[in-house]
């Protein structure tokens, strides 16, 4: 089921939740085990990460150093499978432009029609450690706009190979991401919400928030975006804060603001333990917010951790 069908049949806020792939070398359990105590809430959709590629330095034979290229995190393809197949609830892949060609992402896009999975999340994705700046393949898409507009065509039966007839048409919903406190590379909120327009108007059927935790950047992103005409789904995304480091690391990361209160109240906390109890507090007291409010669904970050999520679930759902 599409996740624009879920929105669309709901009856209350919905509850989904974002997970990462085990580092590789590890098993699936490790998924398993952060989503069954989640399972009473029962999310309607489960959204997979994808991250890309590193680069490291190999001494070979000689002296001379060779740059390889590892991926720490694989297997989000497979996990969606797997999820799907355990669980019976809709996998949301993310699909990213940077370390793919053109051709690969179709094939990629190809691939996931055959399992059977009917969304993705069409992210530009992030720079590698080793580069200034985002750096796209040689024959690669360079924004999510583009990424957008090639899983549109591919849902029109249009392909890369033009020339191959009577293509058949993928049925993917475009979920995208959106900045209630702007894209750090924006060079301001108007531009943002005009590149995130473009995007809604070349096929993305949703969109859900990078983490905020001061909801009114969340409602006054809502208006900002109605009136200039982006009339999808905004899905708030939510992170549980759980210990002091990331009062600077949050911040650092994700370029995001702390509200004066929450960051007192964490800095105050003598340990990790009390600060992760202010945390789920603070994410309780948002959550109860934004349902009264009437939000879509609420989409929580839960990096693979489900004790936090499954505190404030039982607070709000």
């Amino acid at each position: 089921m599409k996740v624009i069908d879920h929105l669309k049949d709901a009856k209350r806020t919905l509850f989904s939740i974002e997970i990462l792939p085990p580092l590789k070398g590890k098993s699936i359990q490790s998924i398993f085990d952060g989503i069954d105590p989640l399972l009473e809430f029962q999310p309607s959709f489960i959204d997979v990460t994808y991250h890309r590629e590193e680069y490291v330095y190999k001494k070979r034979e000689g002296g001379y150093l060779e740059k390889v290229s590892i991926r720490k995190r694989p297997g989000t393809v497979g996990i969606c499978a797997a999820i799907m197949n355990r669980y019976k609830i809709d996998a949301v892949p993310h699909i990213i432009c940077g370390g793919f060609s053109k051709e690969e992402t179709e094939n990629a896009l190809i691939d996931l029609q055959f399992l059977g999975i009917d969304n993705v999340l069409a992210l530009r994705g992030d720079s590698i450690k080793t580069e200034p700046g985002f750096v796209p393949d040689p024959d690669g898409h360079h924004y999510a706009l583009d990424l957008v507009q090639h899983i549109d065509k591919m849902n029109n039966g249009i392909y890369l190979e033009d020339d191959v007839k009577d293509m058949a048409p993928t049925n993917f919903c475009i979920g995208i991401a959106g900045y209630p406190e702007k894209h750090m590379e924006a060079p301001n909120m108007a531009s943002d919400i005009k590149f995130l327009k473009m995007k809604v108007d070349a096929g993305a059927e949703y969109i859900v928030t990078q983490m905020f935790f001061d909801n009114k950047k969340y409602f006054e992103f809502v208006d900002l975006c109605r009136k200039n005409g982006i009339n999808v789904p905004i899905i708030p995304g939510l992170k549980i804060l759980t210990g002091k480091k990331q009062l600077t690391g949050l911040p650092k990361i994700f370029h995001i603001d702390l509200p004066e209160e929450l960051y007192e109240n964490v800095e105050k906390a003598k340990d990790d333990k009390e600060a992760k109890e202010v945390g789920i507090d603070w994410c309780i007291r948002q959550s109860k917010e934004l349902i009264a409010k009437g939000v879509p669904c609420l989409h929580f970050y839960t990096m693979g951790l489900s004790d936090s999520t499954r505190r404030v679930a039982k607070e709000v759902f």
